[in-house]
């Protein structure tokens, strides 16, 4: 069996504990302490450190701080139900750490840009510059499906999730590369060594499988475009040219946000981070240079 060489990040990573409304959060930094500073917000079943591609591909000096979200990655909360408000809820108690000041410089993907785009327009003066990557929100609920929906929620309730585990590293690592092709074999192995754990002979993902259940909440689209549109920072958003999702929501332009830019990275998909952290990172700094 070939032995995979390890990947050699440019800029160290350092991590450090801190109680975030009762919860023990993992974070991410990089940089130095007087350098520009940015928050990255990562996607939902990923983890702060996997921005270490972007990290690296950075061309300026930059202090990156990225939480890995509570039941996620190294930041310990095993809870029955995860509220999606308390996320916005730890990002403003965060920034009340490290940039109690001045407005703050965001960069999320997935799930994370959809908690930046709403902590923007919920709170528009601590919000100086967003960059949103793929978070388009989701499709409208009919609120008669509501009835249907609080049932699912409570049978769910007496079932026990489970994330899918793995013989090797190697075994996830694969599966990781066939949903995102243009990851490299060495940067694989450094996902999955971030993502996961070998206990017991079995590789298990690091992340709380009550993240599984069903939200008992339907997802109320308006609601969401009414705090969109009431950003005042500016705004880049960026999409991949082979993610499913801007046609599925009807084009990036179609989305209701003020002062936006929108950019598209070739080849990529839903996970740029991983398969342009090259484009995205140029994209990311040719944009937070100009309210710098």
């Amino acid at each position: 069996m070939s032995v995979i060489r390890k990947y050699e990040p440019r800029v160290e990573r350092r991590t450090r504990s801190m109680v975030i409304r009762g919860v023990d959060y993992c974070i991410n930094e990089w940089g130095d302490a007087d350098a520009p500073l940015l928050f990255y917000l990562h996607g939902w079943a990923d983890m702060g450190s996997t921005f270490q591609f972007v990290v690296d591909s950075l061309k300026a000096e930059w202090r990156v701080i990225a939480p890995d979200w509570r039941g996620f990655g190294r930041t310990s909360q095993r809870s029955q139900a995860y509220w999606f408000p308390d996320y916005l809820a730890d990002l403003h108690e965060l920034l009340n750490v490290y940039s109690p000041n001045d407005p703050a410089r965001l960069v999320g993907h997935s799930m994370g840009a959809n908690v930046c785009s709403l902590y923007a327009g919920a709170m528009p003066e601590r919000v100086s510059a967003l960059v949103n990557v793929e978070g388009f929100g989701l499709s409208d609920s009919d609120p008669n499906d509501a009835p249907g929906r609080y049932r699912e929620w409570l049978e769910a309730s007496q079932a026990t999730p489970e994330f899918s585990s793995y013989p090797e590293f190697t075994d996830l690592a694969t599966r990781i590369r066939r949903r995102n092709p243009r990851l490299s074999e060495v940067q694989a192995d450094f996902v999955v060594r971030e993502w996961a754990v070998k206990e017991d002979d079995v590789v298990q993902l690091r992340a709380d499988p009550n993240h599984k259940r069903p939200n008992a909440v339907l997802y109320r689209r308006a609601e969401a475009e009414a705090c969109w549109r009431n950003i005042s920072a500016a705004m880049l958003f960026v999409s991949g040219a082979s993610s499913p999702f801007a046609e599925q929501f009807g084009g990036v332009e179609s989305l209701p946000f003020p002062a936006s830019q929108f950019c598209t990275i070739p080849g990529a998909g839903h996970m740029i981070h991983f398969e342009a952290p090259e484009l995205l990172a140029a994209q990311i700094e040719a944009f937070l240079r100009k309210p710098l």
